[in-house]
């Protein structure tokens, strides 16, 4: 059995997830999905309501690595465009040059609270063989062929679990399949010069999980 996370993307904009140099991660926003996916669990994102048109699939991704955000933010990774904190040892602060989210309530909401930093949890997904990022272009559409999954999407609520019924897993097996078998490509979005002010939202929370 495959733990599946699927929710809906409020921006896309290079933040989370961050596609760079061929790996995906996942290091701010969506703390409940960093703080409890495992390895080789799957997630999908798709996209809100006022993103792309019909809820399009923007990624999928196997998680390879899950990695604790003290390093995640200090060493080999550190270049990464979703790498917008830093950590001296004790605690983390915002680096000057971040290019997304701007306040200490966000730096907690993707963190957690000085001495602990429970949320300062990372996914990674390295290695063709194991994510695609669509952005607005995903190449499978959904809706019209599997029904349950679009009844799922369209009801996606707060963070809750979904016991998948047998005929959901198959539509979502089928799917997945589907996705896998598109040729391995990405675009590393377009950065803005000037500092996303962006800020996390209640939205950020709505998920769901389930098994397939």
């Amino acid at each position: 059995m495959t733990k599946v996370y699927i929710y809906k993307l409020t921006v896309d904009d290079g933040g989370a997830p961050c596609i760079h140099h061929g790996v995906w991660s996942l290091a701010i926003c969506k703390p409940a999905i960093r703080s409890t996916a495992k390895k080789n669990n799957i997630i999908l994102g798709f996209s809100g309501n006022d993103l792309y048109k019909n809820n399009s699939l923007i990624y999928i991704a196997r998680v390879t690595l899950p990695f604790d955000g003290r390093k995640y933010f200090r060493d080999k990774y550190a270049s990464r465009l979703d790498c917008i904190y830093e950590w001296d040892g004790r605690r983390f602060g915002r680096r000057p040059d971040a290019k997304f989210h701007s306040s200490l309530a966000d730096q907690e909401h993707d963190l957690g609270t000085h001495p602990n930093y429970k949320r300062a949890n990372v996914l990674l997904s390295e290695g063709r063989e194991n994510f695609r990022y669509f952005g607005d272009k995903c190449p499978v559409e959904y809706k019209s062929k599997y029904p349950l999954l679009k009844k799922l999407i369209n009801g996606l609520g707060q963070g809750h679990r979904v016991n998948f019924d047998s005929e959901l897993k198959e539509e979502l097996r089928q799917f997945m399949e589907q996705l896998w078998h598109v040729r391995f490509r990405y675009r590393e979005p377009i950065i803005k010069d000037t500092p996303c002010r962006d800020s996390c939202s209640a939205a950020d929370e709505k998920y769901t999980v389930g098994e397939c």
